[in-house]
């Protein structure tokens, strides 16, 4: 018999009491699984940009800032490109049913952000083709089960004419580059939108800004506002991933709760682990004892040990996490959940962590006992 043959065998020995635990480690990975697939996805800010900066009004994101900046942003010379965005919120079909725009040159965001959001020449060329053409994010256009060149009804902003009922084509769906990229809204043109809306003309809501290669954004970001900081709207420049944890932050401290709630999770199964391995040690100890008789060493022994609990914890770890991969697979893009790779490899080294460490303790218990106290149990 093998060495991992006899670990096997060891764990199964008292089979309900294996499965129990591995149902337990697996609960504790299944949360993890969900709050990492939270941080990592659109709503998170863990896939967000360190270098891609957005330019807001200081006193607050919700008010517009002049569409006229936009000349004296790309007058500097560490700017490589920059693009503007008016974000219209509404809703389709229901009002539960909230879906936003955002209106934007199609040249100039392609050219800011296209390489994030896949904007390949043939999605600019098509929506260019009409004021009235969009391109739908592939997670937006899955929720809605929307296709290209259908025509949809939207109701936001208040139009010139008096109504709030837009309509669009979808000229194209884009991808984002990565699984964490959010692609939960609309791309609209922004001149369209502009010549028919009510209010705030010739503003939009954000300026999309991309440095040259090897320029600070943190600097850039400071000569910006320098630029506004005696007009009348200033503005407060912010990279991508600091936006969205501002952002974030408005609500909870999503770090926080999440390190807490997975924190409790672990400590938890870390003590009804290790209990229930020490007693599985106790049981074992003539066992153990006899290992010593015939000549197993001290590290043979720590060894069987330590691969008894890592196999429980793989087995209970890798049902949690394929659990969590299946949950934010079905559950939906509009949630934003994404298990990534990153994801799930920081899982496996945590479940490989907690499960040498849910072991170390019964397995020096086993390899300090003497083995005369171990036959006295017979």
């Amino acid at each position: 018999m093998t060495f991992f043959q006899l670990m096997r065998r060891n764990v199964w020995r008292k089979r309900l009491r294996a499965i129990l635990l591995m149902f337990s480690v697996g609960i504790a990975f299944l949360i993890y699984g969900l709050t990492a697939s939270f941080v990592s996805g659109s709503l998170g800010a863990a896939g967000a940009s360190d270098n891609l900066l957005g330019v807001f009004n200081k006193s607050s994101r919700g008010l517009p800032l002049p569409l006229a900046y936009l000349n004296r942003i790309a007058a500097e010379g560490d700017v490589a490109a920059v693009a503007y965005t008016a974000r219209m919120r509404g809703f389709v079909e229901v009002e539960k049913n909230v879906v936003a725009v955002s209106a934007v040159d199609p040249q100039a965001i392609a050219a800011a952000n296209g390489d994030e959001l896949r904007l390949t020449p043939e999605l600019i060329a098509a929506m260019e083709e009409a004021g009235d053409r969009v391109l739908v994010g592939r997670a937006l256009a899955e929720a809605e089960g929307w296709s290209i060149g259908q025509r949809i009804g939207f109701t936001g902003q208040l139009r010139a004419d008096g109504s709030r009922n837009w309509s669009f084509t979808i000229a194209g769906i884009f991808e984002g580059a990565h699984a964490s990229t959010d692609t939960y809204f609309m791309l609209a043109r922004y001149d369209a939108i502009n010549a028919a809306r009510a209010r705030n003309k010739d503003t939009v809501d954000a300026f999309v800004v991309r440095p040259r290669p090897g320029v600070s954004p943190s600097v850039l970001a400071a000569r910006i506002d320098a630029l506004f900081a005696n007009s009348a709207a200033q503005t407060r420049t912010q990279s991508e991933k600091q936006f969205l944890e501002a952002f974030l932050r408005q609500f909870a401290d999503i770090g926080l709760i999440v390190s807490l709630v997975v924190g409790a999770a672990f400590v938890t199964i870390l003590m009804i682990a290790v209990n229930t391995m020490l007693f599985a040690v106790r049981e074992r100890r003539f066992e153990i004892g006899v290992l010593k008789v015939l000549g197993f060493s001290s590290p043979w022994i720590l060894g069987l040990i330590l691969g008894e609990t890592l196999f429980i914890f793989l087995v209970g770890g890798a049902g949690g996490l394929v659990l969590a991969n299946l949950a934010t697979l079905s559950i939906g893009p509009e949630f934003g959940l994404v298990f990534c790779t990153a994801a799930l490899a920081k899982s496996l080294t945590i479940v490989a962590g907690l499960g040498l460490l849910t072991g170390l303790l019964p397995a020096v218990t086993a390899v300090r006992l003497p083995i005369i106290n171990a036959f006295r149990t017979r």
